[in-house]
C-alpha cells in the first residue's frame, strides 16, 4: 500500500475542494443571477471537462502554467521553480478539472430558490451580499454539500490530468490512481487490487455520508 501517494491524493483532494467552494460559489452565483445573454458560454466553458478527455486538458494547462508561457515565467520569477510537475501545478489542474463538479450543483440549487423571497429582501433594502448571505446560502446547503463532495471524490481518483501535468514525482505529483497504475505495469496485482479496494470504500463512505446528509437536510426543510 502507497501511503504517501495516498495522503498526497487526499492532500490534493482537499486543496481542490476548498479553492472551488472559494471560486465556484461567485461563478455559480453569477451564472444564475447574471443578466448577460451570452453568460451561456461560461457554461459552456465550465462543463468542457466533462466532455474533453483529461489528457486534452492536461496538455493545454501544461502549455498554459510551462516555462515558456507568461503564467509559468511570472511564476518561476517569484517562487525559483516552475509550475509544471509540482504540487501547484497538480492543484491548478485539478480545480480546472473538477470546476463542473462543484459550479453546477451550486448553480443548480440556487436557481431552485424562490426568486419571491429574494425580491422581498431586497425590498426590504437588504443588499445583494447580506441576501445571498441569509437567504440563497442557507436554502443551497445540498448543492452545495453536494457539489464539495463530488469535487473531493473527484480529484481524489484523477488520473490523466495529474499525469500530463505532475508526472509521477514519488512524494510530490504520485496520487493514489498513478500509485494503482504503477503497481499494474509492474505486475504487483495485490498492490493494486489493496489499494484499489481502499479507494472503492472511500468513495462508498463518502456517498453514502453525502446522500445520508442531503436526506436529513431535506426532511428538516419541510417540517
Amino acid at each position: 500500500m502507497d501511503w504517501t501517494a495516498l495522503w498526497l491524493s487526499v492532500r490534493l483532494a482537499t486543496a481542490t475542494t476548498l479553492v472551488l467552494l472559494a471560486v465556484g460559489v461567485p461563478i455559480a452565483y453569477w451564472i444564475v443571477y447574471s443578466p448577460r445573454r451570452w453568460k451561456f458560454l461560461v457554461e459552456a466553458i465550465v462543463a468542457l471537462p466533462l466532455v474533453l478527455p483529461p489528457t486534452v486538458l492536461g496538455f493545454y494547462v501544461l502549455i498554459a502554467i510551462g516555462p515558456m508561457s507568461p503564467v509559468g515565467r511570472a511564476y518561476a520569477r517569484l517562487v525559483g521553480h516552475g509550475l509544471p510537475f509540482t504540487f501547484e501545478g497538480l492543484l491548478i489542474a485539478s480545480v480546472l478539472y473538477s470546476m463542473p463538479f462543484a459550479v453546477q450543483p451550486f448553480s443548480a440549487e440556487f436557481a431552485s430558490v424562490d426568486r419571491r423571497l429574494l425580491e422581498a429582501s431586497w425590498s426590504l433594502g437588504v443588499s445583494r451580499l447580506a441576501t445571498f448571505r441569509r437567504v440563497v446560502l442557507p436554502l443551497s446547503i445540498r448543492g452545495l454539500v453536494t457539489g464539495i463532495v463530488l469535487s473531493f471524490a473527484h480529484t481524489l481518483g484523477e488520473f490523466g490530468v495529474v499525469l500530463m501535468v505532475g508526472g509521477n514525482v514519488p512524494g510530490v505529483t504520485r496520487t493514489v490512481s498513478i500509485s494503482i497504475y504503477d503497481a499494474v505495469q509492474s505486475l504487483d496485482y495485490q498492490s493494486a487490487a489493496r489499494t484499489s479496494a481502499l479507494l472503492l470504500v472511500i468513495s462508498f463512505v463518502i456517498l453514502a455520508i453525502t446522500y445520508s446528509l442531503q436526506r436529513t437536510v431535506w426532511v428538516r426543510t419541510q417540517q
